[in-house]
């Protein structure tokens, strides 16, 4: 295990699936500047790992109960500070949308504000059934990033976003389930993350991460082919995975894909 920002962070590997964890449950799991300036770091470090999936989760019964609070005071104390603080939370939620293999947040208890954002970053979402989300910038009278609108958008639709936003009211796992700010509400969350992680650990590793791709594509305004999506699917043709899937086809077995 590797722990960052004083063991508030940390990226744990086990085989195939790693961990990214925060790790302050005294606090809700708070997320801290020293916190968001090393999710890149943890992020640099996952991608270099044998790895094949990323589970973002909390320690202690919670995801994230946002940003630190407490360090308010002096991280909007100027505009430069603010603005620096500001990109610092870009950069580590653009770090966990930005990798190329899949992401799985777990989410239980508070998944609040910056907690969101992060879950929203991850391509998929499994909660406990005790989760509560919320987007609160309306009741600290702070705007939003239109990076971390666009995935609610994204998520939910443009009227579901704007009643988030414009209340911030928390949401039970049931409701955000209906509005598919998660994707399924799982009693024993830790059987059904570590499930769903190997079943897209087992598949071509190749093949996720060319649809992760494509999927992004799309939610920026793709519409069509382009001459590097042509490429890769003509590539995929004489790749080993191909070669491995299409064997395993024709000999009724289960494929097991040789890329990493």
């Amino acid at each position: 295990m590797t722990a960052y920002a004083d063991g508030a962070l940390t990226l744990s590997v086990d085989g195939e699936v790693a961990t990214l964890a925060f790790d302050r449950p005294a606090k809700r799991n708070a997320i801290t500047l020293a916190m968001w300036r090393a999710l890149p770091e943890a992020c640099v470090a996952f991608t270099a790992s044998d790895a094949k999936v990323l589970v973002v989760t909390g320690r202690g019964g919670h995801f994230a109960a946002g940003a630190d609070i407490g360090e308010f005071e002096a991280v909007y104390a100027t505009p430069q500070s603010a603005a620096d603080y500001n990109a610092a939370i870009a950069a580590g939620i653009g770090a966990i949308a930005g990798l190329e293999k899949p992401v799985i947040a777990a989410i239980e208890g508070a998944c609040v504000g910056g907690g969101l954002a992060v879950a929203l970053a991850c391509d998929l979402r499994i909660a406990a059934p005790n989760a509560r989300l919320a987007i609160t910038p309306a009741k600290l009278g702070l705007t939003y990033s239109l990076e971390d609108t666009k995935r609610l958008v994204d998520a939910v639709g443009a009227s579901a976003a704007r009643d988030i936003l414009f209340t911030g009211r928390l949401l039970g796992a049931d409701e955000a389930l209906r509005l598919a700010l998660v994707d399924a509400v799982e009693a024993d969350i830790q059987t059904a993350v570590a499930t769903k992680a190997a079943e897209i650990a087992a598949a071509s590793q190749r093949s996720v991460r060319a649809i992760k791709a494509t999927i992004r594509a799309i939610l920026s305004g793709a519409v069509e082919d382009d001459a590097a999506t042509r490429a890769a699917f003509v590539a995929s043709v004489t790749s080993p995975d191909f070669i491995e899937g299409r064997s395993a086809f024709l000999e009724k077995r289960k494929a097991v894909f040789p890329e990493r």
